[in-house]
Formats: C-alpha cells, structure tokens, sequence
C-alpha cells in the first residue's frame, strides 16, 4: 500500500513539473514581445555602463601602448598622487566642491519653485508655450552656450559692456572673481527647467481629491503647497539630493572648460577635477592618471551617496532609497 501512495505521488509530482513547465512556455510566449522591447536597452546598458568598467585597469597601469593594456606594468596607487601632489589640488578640489554645495541646493529650490509654478497654470494654453521654453537651454551644447555667453560678457562687442559699462569695459575673461556668480547664473539657466519636469511629474501623480478637500476645508493655495505638495513630494526630493551628492566630486566639462574659454587667467576660481585631468591628459597624455581621477570621483561619490543614505534611512526610513 505504501509503494502504492509513494508511486501515485510521484506520478503526481510529475504532472506538476509538466504542468509547471507548459505554463512557463506559455508566459515566455506571451511575454516575448517584451522582452524584445528590452533587448536595445539591455544592450546599451551592457555596452554603456558595465563594458567599460574595464577601463578601471588603466587607474593601476603605466600604460605601455607597444604591449597593450593587459600586459603594461602595475604601479599601484602612484597614479592617483598626482591628484594630491600638484599645486593646484586644493584649488580644483575646493572649486569642484563648493560649486556642487551650492547648486545642489540652489537647483533643487528653483526646479521645485518652477514646477509648482508651472503645476498652477498646467490646465491653461500659455503652459504649452512655457514649458518648451524652460526646457530649451538644457538642450544647447557647451559650444554654443560659450557664444552665447561670450555675447553679453565680450570686452568690445558685449552686450553688457556696450550697453551698462560702456564709460568703463569690465575685463570679465581676465578677471576671476565674477566667475563663481557668472557660473552659476548659467548653471541655473541651462538646467533648471530640466529638472523641474522631474517634479512637475510627481506633483501631476497626486491625488487631486487631496487638494479638493483641502479647498473645501478653506486651504488656501500656500496651505496647500505646504501641506499637500510639497510632503508628498519629500521622496523624490530625497532621491534627487541622495543621486546630487553622488556626483558632488563631479562638475560639467563643457561649463568650466568651453564657457570660460579655457583662459589660464581665470583658474583660480574656474578649474575643476575634469578640466584639471583634461588638461592634464592634453600635456603629458597620460591614460592613467585620468583614469585614476575617474575612479577616484565614482569611489568618493558611491560612499557619499551610502552615508547620506544611511542618515536619510535614520530620521526617516520611507525616504530612503534602500
């Protein structure tokens, strides 16, 4: 009786196998053209992202192009002094930081400012003029933005010389001290608009019954944004800070390097990580020591990003991003 039941409940088992197996035949029949729809993105992520972090090597190598990289001796950390050993470390390393401090803080207010602004008059026609004009300048190259600039700040033909300095031309390509505001003011304009479709897309997922009892309850609109909004936007306003931090040793090579017209004058408050191993590279074409600053900028960001979540994840575990 016994070899009975062990016998019928092996046949049964079987049953469940071949069952189990059709039934997964069947959802990756039905799901195939999914998974097609995410093979070109799969492809670009392996090809974008994980390929090239075989490059890491180059951070650990003297690089010898007659024997390839494989072969080219190991020199340990000796390409990663010259980040500390230069006279110019404390200057790039200082401006790479405190400019990142400041826009970090001052991109998010404003994309957060612009997006509630733009939430207020999503239901009229001007919002569908507005919206592709604050998005525009995100999508005007470095080389272009340089002219631009170059327009209003030219010495001869500037706009702002010719039309308020024109008694005394200030020297702004010769003069460093203007450029940490200049920077910044261009900084905001190119990128603000950008990231404020990143909160206009939260604030159009919530609920709108929340606000509708909270005008029925004689909330005003401040009310609302202050107790409506903008709690509910604390996620993605924590995630967006946590991914900042991450690229806090990180700065844009086209703003520091095409728009100051890469004037050796202007360094001392314009030379960054990126433009200093651009340069770096150009002079002594060592592969190396650039790829040692990469690897030193995503290390230092990766621990940021660990440590600021680690904090989040301790005043408030639902906004962190694990």
């Amino acid at each position: 009786m016994s070899d009975i039941k062990k016998t019928r409940s092996s046949e049964f088992d079987d049953v469940l196998k071949e069952q189990r197996k059709l039934q997964r035949k069947e959802k990756f029949k039905n799901d195939f053209p999914l998974y097609m729809m995410m093979l070109p993105g799969i492809l670009y992520l392996i090809a974008n992202n994980y390929l090239p972090m075989f490059g890491i090597l180059l951070a650990f190598k003297r690089i010898n192009y007659a024997v390839g990289i494989l072969k080219s001796p190991w020199v340990g950390l000796d390409n990663f002094e010259y980040l500390f050993k230069t006279k110019d470390a404390f200057i790039m390393i200082r401006n790479t930081l405190a400019y990142n401090a400041v826009w970090i803080v001052m991109d998010l207010a404003i994309a957060v400012f612009i997006a509630l602004c733009m939430n207020e008059i999503a239901q009229r026609k001007i919002a569908k003029i507005i919206q592709p004009i604050i998005c525009f300048p995100s999508m005007v190259s470095a080389v272009i933005l340089s002219f631009l600039v170059y327009a209003f700040l030219s010495h001869s033909y500037g706009y702002l010389n010719t039309r308020f300095f024109a008694d005394n031309p200030v020297q702004w390509y010769t003069t460093a001290r203007y450029w940490p505001l200049l920077l910044t003011i261009v900084h905001i304009w190119q990128g603000a608009g950008q990231s404020s479709v990143i909160y206009m897309a939260s604030i159009g997922g919530i609920d709108k019954g929340l606000y509708e009892s909270a005008r029925i309850d004689g909330a005003t609109k401040f009310e609302q944004i202050r107790y409506i909004t903008l709690p509910l936007l604390k996620p993605m306003i924590t995630m967006m800070l946590l991914l900042s931090i991450g690229r806090i040793f990180n700065s844009d090579f086209g703003l520091f390097y095409q728009v100051t017209l890469n004037n050796g004058m202007l360094y001392e408050t314009t030379q960054t990580i990126d433009t200093f191993v651009y340069r770096a590279l150009m002079q002594s074409n060592n592969v190396g020591q650039s790829s040692a600053a990469s690897v030193f900028q995503a290390v230092i960001g990766f621990i940021l990003v660990l440590l600021s979540n680690m904090l989040v994840r301790k005043i408030n575990p639902e906004n962190s991003l694990f």
